[in-house]
């Protein structure tokens, strides 16, 4: 979840952070109920999310959950201080009985950079620096470190200390450098896969494995994630009924700051269709096309991104619902096969 507020269509109003926040603490209830593995939650800092601090968000979570790995997703750790997330998800780590992950990004959202003082221009240079520092603080107990965006460290140790080292996921868009960077670490990577046709990112895919090979790294831990839209009802009449209006709205919304034309329902449809990018549909189609590509790319991790345009609560624990009971039992007893 992104933590999608809810368009009240009459009134021109989103529903208050404060009910959003109290309904996902149900829905991360549900989730866990329904055997869902993992909840992951991303970062934003505009009027149309409930959520720009998920650290605090996931803590909240944990103290309602047992089970669950509790994951941003993700982390824009170009605007942030590595050394801030790291103590933030330690402490949530050690607060949630070892369930927290960081999947790690640069964002495609940039609101953060003008909000905690960095400039654009480097965007690539923050995010490549940020990042050695993060993975440096996770596999070192005392740390010298010299930047040119934060000051240095000197034999620094960063408390409160970890039962384990993080988790630690790259998220990608689709550029070959972040692939290859992923890949050169030895990082699992979660692929964002929100437009077009999941097939075109099958040479990144295989270019991820070949690399992650070439630096002699354990094929056996290799791990690879997508993250695509995800929606599951009983008919399509229903999904453009009662979804889609919600969908299209904040596609207009985010491609109103981005150039883009209008969304449309056509467009809508070919992402339904079996080459599409949108998971969603009644259960068995939904099986059907994560399924597909598991297959196509020899995932480890699916993410179902459900809270897409601010369905309402109700809409949000029936898809949750579905997914858990309908989808990913089907899922678990084909890859058992």
């Amino acid at each position: 979840m992104f933590g999608d507020l809810t368009l009240d269509g009459e009134n021109n109003k989103f529903q208050s952070p404060k009910e959003r926040l109290s309904e996902m603490q149900e829905q991360v209830k549900l989730a866990e109920e329904v055997g869902l593995d993992s909840f992951v939650l991303g970062e934003h800092h505009r009027p149309d999310y409930a959520v720009s601090s998920t650290e605090i968000v996931l803590a909240a979570l944990a103290s309602v959950t047992n089970n669950i790995k509790l994951a941003s997703g993700v982390t824009v750790l170009s605007s942030a201080d590595p050394v801030k997330v790291y103590q933030d998800y330690v402490t949530l780590d050690l607060i949630s009985n070892n369930r927290a992950e960081i999947i790690a990004g640069r964002g495609s959202f940039t609101e953060s950079f003008p909000l905690f003082g960095y400039d654009l221009k480097d965007y690539n240079e923050l995010y490549e620096e940020k990042l050695n520092l993060l993975l440096k603080l996770n596999n070192e107990d005392t740390i010298t470190w010299q930047g040119k965006f934060r000051p240095s460290l000197n034999e620094q140790t960063v408390y409160p200390r970890p039962e384990r080292k993080l988790p630690i996921w790259i998220a990608v868009g689709g550029t070959p450098q972040s692939v290859e960077r992923a890949a050169r670490l030895g990082l699992p990577i979660m692929f964002a896969i929100i437009g077009g046709m999941p097939r075109q990112f099958k040479p990144l895919v295989e270019f991820y494995k070949e690399q992650y090979l070439e630096h002699g790294h354990d094929i056996n831990k290799m791990q690879i994630g997508v993250h695509s839209h995800t929606f599951v009802c009983n008919s399509l009449e229903e999904l453009l009924d009662n979804y889609y209006p919600g969908y299209a709205a904040q596609m207009d919304r985010i491609g109103a700051t981005r150039g883009w034309l209008p969304y449309s329902k056509q467009q809508f449809l070919h992402g339904l269709s079996p080459d599409g990018a949108l998971y969603m549909g009644d259960p068995s189609e939904v099986t059907d096309k994560i399924l597909e590509t598991i297959e196509m790319f020899g995932l480890t991790r699916y993410i179902a991104h459900v809270d897409v345009g601010g369905p309402t609560h109700k809409q949000l624990m029936k898809t949750i619902e579905m997914f858990g009971e309908k989808v990913v039992p089907q899922i678990r007893k084909a890859m058992e096969v």
